[in-house]
């Protein structure tokens, strides 16, 4: 057990979710995950009577996702376990029907499946800014902001800043913003709406660079410092920066109604152009002229 701080409060979580003695470390994702979307699906959700006997866990027992995935216990019981030293595409998709996962979950699966752990990238290159996107945002007359692996902040124009009221300096890290400083909370009335996923697209992220120890770091740092992050992660969800809407409180603009649009190259997906869309003829679309001039003067 340990002691996670945060905004004043501490708690006891598990050092390691789910961890059986003696699984690979490397493993230790994959049956957490499996077992969180296992114990989130009831028999009636899944379409069959449960099996007799007592109960001991919220939603579906090994068993039962066994049969509904074709294998047998002790195959999906390895699996879970950490000691199946490698797994299909098959049962990939077997597992993912079996448990209704959507498509980002189904690939978050596939990733923690892997046969072989890729090699550790080198994670402490600075990234660069793509020229293209870079074009694009200059020509973008609305809050935009390009995000780099782990949330590095690679660029913004001056009305993200205006509208966030944070300098978000490239090289920064818009994930420590929007976790650890208070006036994200006070700026974004519906935190937590925006957050949340956040929280997802960072695990979806450890599920593709398993080797990214910086990432891991900040993911620690991040669960450590804030309880709805450890809430959050140790729920298991995977999103990859879905669209959302964010209701901005400005001090001088008053009320901000923005739909956030995450777009990416395909030959690039690390790098993504976070865009402030507004509804035409809104009252922020026709603020937003003017809050652009007030940055200026200021």
């Amino acid at each position: 057990m340990q002691v996670l701080p945060g905004h004043g409060v501490t708690r006891q979580v598990p050092a390691a979710a789910y961890m059986v003695v003696g699984m690979p470390a490397h493993r230790a994702p994959l049956g957490a995950f499996l077992r969180s979307r296992r114990d989130g699906l009831t028999p009636a959700q899944a379409g069959i009577e449960p099996f007799p006997g007592p109960r001991r866990v919220p939603g579906l027992r090994r068993e039962e996702l066994a049969v509904l995935a074709g294998l047998s216990l002790d195959h999906y019981s390895r699996i879970e376990q950490g000691r199946q030293p490698t797994i299909s595409e098959d049962v990939v998709e077997a597992l993912s029907r079996a448990l209704g996962l959507d498509g980002v979950e189904r690939e978050h699966l596939r990733n923690l499946a892997a046969p072989v752990r890729r090699a550790p990238r080198d994670d402490s290159a600075s990234q660069q800014a793509d020229p293209g996107l870079l074009r694009v945002m200059d020509n973008l007359a609305v809050p935009v902001l390009l995000l780099g692996r782990r949330g590095v902040v690679l660029a913004r124009n001056a009305l993200l800043t205006a509208v966030l009221g944070a300098p978000m300096e490239p090289g920064s890290s818009f994930l420590r913003w929007l976790f650890l400083d208070p006036l994200a909370r006070e700026r974004v009335e519906n935190w937590a709406d925006f957050a949340a996923p956040a929280v997802g697209a960072m695990r979806y992220e450890v599920g593709r660079h398993p080797g990214d120890r910086r990432l891991a770091a900040l993911v620690a740092e991040l669960r450590a410092s804030n309880l709805d992050v450890a809430r959050w992660w140790d729920g298991h969800g995977v999103t990859d920066r879905t669209s959302v809407g964010k209701r901005i409180a400005h001090p001088v603009a008053g009320p901000l109604e923005f739909g956030i649009e995450s777009v990416a190259k395909p030959q690039d997906p690390e790098q993504r152009l976070i865009v402030y869309t507004v509804e035409p003829d809104s009252s922020t679309a026709r603020n937003l002229p003017l809050l652009a001039a007030w940055e200026t003067v200021a």
